[in-house]
């Protein structure tokens, strides 16, 4: 898991190929094999498989319960933001 006290730096993912690269680097930093985060997200092996080849149309759920699994949290910058509830 991520330690608050040095954190990682931010990665920016544009590409579904990209997004899995970091995935399949932070697996293997953390030393877990696919089985393994898989268990431990709660996803199948051929999810995890899936989204570390770049896969496009990979559910966006599972892929947050993949990130959570490694330590990781998705941050969103640079989107116009108003004050009212729109």
């Amino acid at each position: 898991m991520s330690d608050p006290a040095n954190p990682s730096p931010a990665i920016a993912v544009a590409t579904p190929e990209a997004l899995g690269q970091a995935m399949r680097s932070a697996r293997k930093q953390l030393g877990l094999t696919q089985p393994k985060l898989a268990l431990a997200a709660g996803v199948g092996v051929r999810f995890v498989v899936d989204l570390e080849a770049g896969k496009p149309t990979v559910r966006l759920e599972s892929v947050l319960r993949v990130l959570h699994a490694l330590g990781g949290s998705l941050s969103i910058d640079g989107l116009p933001t108003s004050g009212e509830g729109d």
